[in-house]
């Protein structure tokens, strides 16, 4: 019977582990960023996305889901900046035409380009609102929450962007996952204020990108320093997530690495959520502010709620493309 008990405790920490890597903010995260983005916009959005905020929330995670069907899908989540020198990282030209002439296109897809991939959804994004089209209102929204909330991860703008390089795999999910859903629904801040025009969304999202890369060395040192304090024995723990039992980093641990960045998780968290309510905003604005209250109120269509079903069963059945948040 032990045996037994033993045998189904390892089968639901590798399912676990298995679902784990669909998500890189954490399946927790960017629902929660796509969610309170929601109540920062003027009333004149309010009014349409609010209604909707079970699907903007939902389909946060989609872009993650699309990695299994698609390749090119997974560079638009991140950038090696390291790979083009140091910080300001003035070698690597910010518009997309400079970096391509300088770098090449395949250099730069094989480092990443969520920089250059936001303004693009920005565009789609407005071009919708031109259109007073719901359903892609809706679905743009929600998958440009999930790359700018990527570009806030630290790790999203470092090639060793698991720990691989330095043998601390699993520190990506333990910043972006763990920390999350252990923490923030009691000790976050999440009322932020109001959604602010942005002039130049491009700018704008560079220098947020620049902040992840500074702050990745951080990410990376103190969880070092820290695990040799704690040692293995302490770090890691079988504790219950989702009403099942899972080897994780140990609650004390974890609380230990919050403290030891000083709270930068909650930041990333709050600055992401103020960003994709800003660049809902803008891309509202730059469309002429149209009266969403006289939208169609049309549903999906056949096709693209099959779509919405493929991507489930490529992230529960298929094999990621490309590069995951795991290795």
């Amino acid at each position: 019977m032990m045996k037994g008990a033993f045998r189904r405790i390892l089968l639901t920490c590798s399912i676990l582990a298995l679902q784990q890597q669909v998500f890189c903010w954490g399946f927790y995260g960017h629902r929660t960023i796509n969610y309170y983005a929601v109540f920062l916009l003027p009333p004149r959005m309010l009014m349409l996305f609010k209604p909707n905020i079970d699907f903007i929330t939902d389909h946060a995670v989609d872009p993650d889901k699309r990695r299994y069907i698609i390749k090119e899908e997974g560079p638009r989540h991140y950038i090696d900046l390291d790979h083009y020198g140091h910080l300001p990282f003035d070698a690597l030209p910010r518009s997309w035409k400079d970096a391509e002439a300088k770098f090449g296109e395949d250099t730069l897809r094989a480092h990443g380009i969520v920089p250059w991939w936001i303004p693009i959804m920005m565009q789609r994004l407005t071009n919708a609102f031109k259109e007073k089209n719901q359903a892609k209102i809706l679905k743009l929204s929600a998958e440009l929450g999930h790359y700018v909330a990527d570009a806030h991860v630290p790790l999203h703008t470092n090639s060793n962007h698991n720990g691989q390089y330095t043998n601390q795999q699993g520190i990506h999910g333990f910043w972006e996952s763990r920390i999350p859903e252990l923490l923030a629904e009691k000790t976050f801040d999440f009322f932020i204020g109001k959604a602010a025009y942005i002039s130049n969304p491009s700018e704008f999202m560079w220098k947020r990108i620049l902040e992840s890369s500074a702050a990745s060395d951080t990410v990376l040192r103190v969880e070092k320093e820290l695990t040799s304090q704690f040692g293995g024995n302490l770090k890691f723990a079988f504790e219950e997530r989702n009403g099942l039992l899972q080897r994780q980093y140990s609650t004390a641990f974890t609380m230990a690495y919050n403290s030891g960045l000083k709270g930068m998780v909650e930041r990333r968290m709050r600055q992401s959520i103020f960003a994709v309510a800003s660049l809902w905003l803008t891309a509202w604005v730059n469309a002429g502010q149209p009266d969403l209250s006289g939208l169609s109120g049309r549903d999906f269509s056949p096709d693209e709620k099959a779509q919405f079903e493929e991507l489930d069963k490529a992230w529960k059945s298929g094999a990621i493309l490309g590069r995951s948040c795991d290795n």
